[in-house]
């Protein structure tokens, strides 16, 4: 496993994480004896950066992450953990009391990343509120540093301007070989203040792993079927660079996965992407995406090709008839 410094942190994580979102109801891994295998495989290929949230399965995530470094006896220094507090915690009532049922969940004292995961758009909470609040629980040791998820550019800039001690270390932003939006403001927005960048979906919910076709798309009942990516006109124009994502992935006797988690990798150092997993060989095969480099002419085929494709975000309301 590589390592690489977090931002202008002092934090070395693994140059792949791994995302627990799946330990919850929405994506169905709720046997916690499946869970601490999926954990224990990340111990063992050197994973040593996870990331939760508060709203994964009210809890059932952190809980689940906590238990098994726990009972692995993994040490605290030997894991860098980051969780989030949803956008509708963000006032300073609610996130003190979060936090400390978090830390509760994770049996730990600590956090090393606190990211705020979207912004309070239905509260019209102040963002020097929680911006404040949140810089509040750095003092007082139960977060090392702070981050946001899912912020534009406009309003991480607005949240840096309220605090007075800390700086944002973070952001965590939907980043893939599919979906390159990121590029435009955010990820060069982070590589000038040498913020981290946390890539969560970055095998695109799976769109890019080569398991789905057009013709064999996720079933109505999983979580990735409404998914824009999913709708059959999208993924019918997706499918020529998943396409090119197994013929590159076979050149070098790598994985679809292994290669579009080294695309994003190679696109910017800043990049570290967190990949779920719902089983130990996931793990392994996301890890197997450090140790090597695709070639330049390779890269460049891929975001070539990616560059080509736009996706309908609005395909299932386009397609809806309603009579009246």
């Amino acid at each position: 496993m590589e390592y690489v410094r977090l931002g202008w942190t002092d934090l070395k994580v693994s140059r792949v994480g791994l995302g627990v979102w799946q330990f919850s109801e929405s994506w169905g891994l709720t046997d916690y004896r499946k869970a601490k295998s999926v954990v224990e495989k990340a111990i063992e290929v050197g994973i040593n950066f996870f990331d939760t949230a508060m709203a994964y399965g009210l809890g059932m995530s952190e809980d689940y992450l906590g238990r098994a470094l726990q009972e692995l006896g993994v040490k605290r220094d030997e894991v860098i953990i980051s969780t989030k507090i949803p956008g509708e915690y963000l006032n300073k009532h609610d996130i003190f009391k979060s936090i400390r049922k978090s830390l509760k969940h994770l049996r730990v004292k600590y956090v090393d990343l606190l990211l705020a995961h979207w912004p309070p758009c239905w509260h019209n909470y102040p963002t020097c509120e929680y911006a404040r609040a949140m810089e509040e629980l750095v003092k007082l040791g139960v977060a090392r540093y702070l981050g946001l998820s899912d912020f534009p550019a406009e309003l991480v800039e607005s949240f840096r301007a309220c605090l007075s001690r800390e700086d944002v270390a973070v952001i965590q932003i939907r980043y893939n070989l599919l979906e390159r939006w990121a590029e435009a403001e955010l990820i060069p927005y982070a590589e000038s203040s040498d913020i981290a960048v946390m890539a969560w979906s970055p095998l695109a919910k799976g769109a890019l792993t080569g398991k789905y076709t057009p013709e064999s798309l996720p079933e109505f009942t999983d979580v990735r079927s409404a998914d824009p990516i999913f709708h059959p006109r999208n993924f019918r124009r997706v499918w020529k660079v998943v396409e090119a994502v197994v013929e590159v992935a076979r050149k070098y006797g790598r994985t679809p996965a292994q290669v579009a988690l080294n695309w994003i990798m190679r696109a910017s150092p800043a990049v570290v992407p967190i990949p779920g997993a719902k089983t130990p060989e996931q793990v392994e095969e996301n890890a197997g995406a450090c140790g090597w480099e695709l070639s330049w002419s390779d890269w460049m085929y891929l975001e070539e090709l990616s560059r080509s494709v736009t996706i309908e975000y609005s395909a299932a309301y386009l397609d809806r008839e309603v009579s009246g």
